[in-house]
């Protein structure tokens, strides 16, 4: 090439040295195309197409976005299920299986993971899917236009690049090496489409200009129709490029889905018991009990179905914010814990259904800290903890005072009426210790929204993960004091940084999973998180019409309340529309089928 270019004219040889110097890439020699089409699908062959499914949400969101000021929502999910990833898990071997990506490779530094696009896949205005789409994601996430600390964070320090070969060949790469079993969970990003948004420099005035825009995505659905503060309708794609996928297959069958605002639990459950709503969530004891019985449950026209799940627990807890007055001193939060009579709630209220929760990340498998236990109930011990943080003298109504005149007085914030009952107690016992709680009852949207601003005392409250513990987002100092990020507690401990910044950058399972019980021990210490009780299964009421697999969901979920459009393991079930008019019409007539209550232990994990 540099005799070439000798020989030249110069404005010729500048010109090739240019095109040279911009050339694509080249992909390595040595990687090894993986796929996975072996593993056995668990959708049903007897699906059918067509019918809308009807189903509820507490509060309307406050945005469409899914990044930025209040997009960290209940519906946001609903979003980002339909934007797929390069590739996702099979939901009952936790292999990965194609999505985005047919192949993939992996670096032998174990930093980078190399993809080939599917060339079908199209975004939901047609336009193909490209390897620059994923590396905008990088340019996207990292603007200080989106107003997401979180995520510039996270798309600046855990991910390096994205290279792109070709349209349909790219490779993201971490900025550090990973365990190869996990690296797909950085590096396996979602695109952002190019085309719709230009360039980074249209994102000025994200917030407010893209508020309420229905973006272009991937899944299987898309937002066709918005009435504000009632209802969000979304569409399935007729002819949606994934549809005869082998893992997609006779999935996301119903043709509309709506998603209506229905702000009081017990009126939705009404708008169910008509029809007006194809499935309801019951895992509430009261709801499971109590309400879920009568004509309708006798005669067979609403089914009850009980579904064990294998999958990570949330994080369920009292979440206390160091950031508050007295919530910073070790001894009030000890108190706390001891005073917190949860067993008390599980008895009286859940019917005993529920576990307690020892560790913030029960259900992890090898990840799981099983040494630990949670504090129990002790009014001496919580007496004794109150009393050394300076609070060992009451008022005339029992409430501890300070020699400042300061009362022992916490507000909790929440986000459904379900869980007052369970608060109700919880005050009582708080009472008898000599703490006062004040119920700070939001609608979901607005009680989350406090949280991620951090006005609140404590958090009754939890976060959803994946497959193994992730600790920077709750408990990182990074992430402490201030708002729109997850550190809910204000957890700012060098200690703290120090094993979680280890845990990351651990290469080997049982370095991570060593790591993972000694972080999951200094929260247990600190007791800025405070356990409450974990929730193993899935509980839910269905009209007879709403049909689902032999085995109705998967090992970790799918049932239809959990997220009808989810990647890995949503969109089993269907409408059967001849069933719907069957039933209609026998229920007119006084008509009766079998009553049907269903509990399904497939995947109920070993005790």
């Amino acid at each position: 090439m540099d005799t070439i270019i000798r020989k030249l004219p110069l404005t010729l040889a500048l010109l090739l040295l240019t095109l040279v110097a911009h050339a694509a890439p080249k992909l390595p020699d040595n990687l090894e195309w993986l796929t996975n089409d072996e593993d056995p699908v668990f959708a049903s062959p007897d699906a059918k197409k067509g019918g809308t499914l009807y189903i509820w949400i507490q509060s309307f969101p406050l945005t469409l976005r899914t990044v930025g000021p209040d997009s960290n929502g209940s519906f946001r999910p609903m979003i980002l299920d339909n934007q797929m990833s390069l590739v996702t898990l099979h939901p009952n071997t936790r292999k990965l299986v194609p999505s985005l990506a047919t192949h993939w490779a992996y670096s032998d530094d174990n930093r980078t993971m190399y993809f080939k696009l599917n060339p079908k896949a199209r975004w939901s205005d047609g336009t193909p899917v490209t390897a620059e789409d994923f590396a905008f994601t990088l340019e996207f996430m990292r603007s200080k236009d989106i107003i997401a600390p979180w995520y510039n964070t996270y798309y600046g320090k855990e991910l390096d690049k994205v290279t792109v070969y070709d349209d349909h060949t790219l490779a993201v790469s971490s900025s550090k090496p990973r365990p190869r079993d996990e690296l797909y969970s950085f590096v396996a990003i979602s695109p952002t489409p190019k085309h719709f948004y230009k360039s980074v420099d249209n994102l000025k005035g994200f917030v407010q200009k893209y508020n309420w825009t229905i973006v272009p995505n991937t899944g299987p659905y898309q937002i066709s129709k918005i009435k504000k503060g009632k209802s969000i309708t979304f569409k399935r794609k007729k002819d949606w490029w994934a549809k005869d996928l082998k893992y997609f297959r006779n999935r996301y069958n119903v043709d509309k889905v709506k998603v209506s605002v229905i702000r009081d639990m017990n009126l939705a459950w009404e708008h169910f018991k008509k029809g007006k709503i194809d499935a309801f969530g019951i895992t509430a004891p009261s709801f499971w009990h109590e309400k879920a019985t009568g004509t309708l449950f006798d005669k067979g026209y609403i089914h009850k179905l009980w579904f064990y799940e294998d999958t990570p627990q949330p994080s369920y807890g009292l979440w206390l914010n160091q950031d508050k007055p007295y919530l910073d001193d070790r001894n009030v939060r000890l108190g706390i814990a001891h005073a917190f009579n949860i067993e008390k709630v599980n008895r009286q209220v859940l019917r005993g259904d529920y576990v307690r929760k020892n560790t913030i990340s029960s259900g992890f498998g090898d990840y799981t800290n099983t040494e630990l236990r949670a504090r129990p109930f002790d009014l001496d011990k919580a007496d004794a903890y109150f009393s050394k943080a300076g609070f060992g003298k009451r008022g005339p109504d029992g409430i501890r005072v300070n020699d400042k005149g300061d009362r022992l007085s916490f507000s909790v914030t929440y986000g459904s009426d379900l869980h007052t009952p369970r608060l109700v107690v919880i005050k009582e016992e708080f009472k008898r210790a000599g703490l006062e709680l004040k119920l700070r009852k939001l609608d979901p949207a607005a009680s989350f929204k406090s949280v991620l601003e951090k006005k609140h005392d404590i958090w009754w409250g939890a976060l959803v993960g994946g497959l193994r513990p992730q600790y920077w987002g709750q408990f990182h100092s990074a992430n402490a004091h201030k708002p729109q990020t997850n550190n809910f507690t204000n957890t700012d401990d060098p200690e703290m940084d120090r094993l979680i910044d280890a845990y990351r950058s651990a290469m080997t399972h049982e370095n991570r999973t060593s790591l993972a019980k000694r972080i999951q021990a200094l929260i247990h210490e600190q007791s800025a998180w405070i356990p409450r009780l974990d929730v193993p299964f899935v509980r839910m009421a269905s009209w007879r019409w709403l049909k689902m697999p032999e085995i109705p969901a998967t090992r970790l979920g799918g049932l239809v309340i959990e997220g009808p459009f989810d990647e890995s393991m949503g969109g089993l079930f269907w409408i059967d529309k001849d069933e719907k008019k069957a039933t209609l019409k026998a229920k007119k007539q006084g008509k009766a089928f079998a009553p049907v209550t269903r509990i399904d232990t497939t995947y109920k994990p070993v005790e």
